[in-house]
C-alpha cells in the first residue's frame, strides 16, 4: 500500500506541480469548449487521456517501446497547439463541437505518456510491484486532471455567468492563448538534429 500511495502522489504531482504546464495547458485545451453542465462528457474524456498516458507510460517502463526524448518533449506542445487550433476551427455560431476532443484526450494522451517514462522507469525498482506502482501512479494522474477540470470549469462558470462573457469568445480568447503558449514551448523544443 505504501507503493501505491507513494506513486499516487507522483502523479497527483505530475499533474498539479508548477513544473506540469503542458499537461495542465492540454487539459484546459480539451476542457475549454465545455461547461458545467457538460461535466459527464468531461470525466469521460479525462479518463480517455489517462487510458491513452497509462497504455505508452506502461509499454515504456516495461521496455516494450522506447522514443527519443527529445522528440516526445517536442510532439507534446504539438498536441497542445493542434487541440487549441481545433477548438478554433470547431467555433461554429453559437453551438460549439467537441467530438474531436475524445479523440484528441485518448490520441495525444499516448504522446504524453511517454514524457514521463524514462523518468517512472528509473523509480520502479525491480523488486517492487511495476503494476501497483503504474495504478498508483495513474489513479493519482487521474484525480489531478480531474481537480484541474474542476478549477477549469468553475472559471469558466464564473466568467461566462457573472462577467456574461460570450461562450464563443470565451472559447476563442482561452484557445488563442493557449495555442500562442504551445507554439512558444514547440519552438523551444524543436529538436534540431547536427
Amino acid at each position: 500500500m505504501q507503493d501505491f500511495l507513494f506513486y499516487f502522489s507522483l502523479g497527483w504531482k505530475h499533474i498539479i506541480s508548477a513544473d506540469a504546464l503542458d499537461h495542465q495547458l492540454f487539459i484546459l485545451a480539451l476542457t475549454a469548449v465545455f461547461v458545467w453542465t457538460d461535466i459527464k462528457r468531461v470525466l469521460i474524456l479525462v479518463t480517455a487521456f489517462t487510458i491513452g498516458h497509462s497504455l505508452t507510460l506502461a509499454l515504456s517502463v516495461l521496455d516494450v517501446i522506447r522514443f527519443s526524448s527529445k522528440w516526445v518533449e517536442f510532439l507534446i506542445p504539438c498536441t497542445i497547439f493542434i487541440t487549441a487550433i481545433s477548438n478554433l476551427g470547431q467555433i461554429n455560431g453559437r453551438r460549439i463541437k467537441v467530438n474531436l476532443n475524445y479523440y484528441y484526450a485518448l490520441g495525444f494522451g499516448l504522446i504524453h505518456g511517454m514524457g514521463f517514462a524514462n523518468a517512472i522507469r528509473i523509480m520502479l525498482a525491480k523488486d517492487q510491484s511495476i503494476g501497483w506502482g503504474l495504478f498508483g501512479f495513474n489513479c493519482g494522474l487521474e484525480a489531478g486532471q480531474i481537480f484541474v477540470v474542476i478549477i477549469i470549469l468553475t472559471v469558466a462558470a464564473a466568467v461566462l455567468q457573472f462577467i456574461r462573457v460570450n461562450r464563443r469568445d470565451w472559447v476563442f480568447f482561452i484557445s488563442a492563448g493557449i495555442f500562442a503558449l504551445a507554439l512558444k514551448m514547440a519552438l523551444e523544443r524543436l529538436p534540431i538534429t547536427n
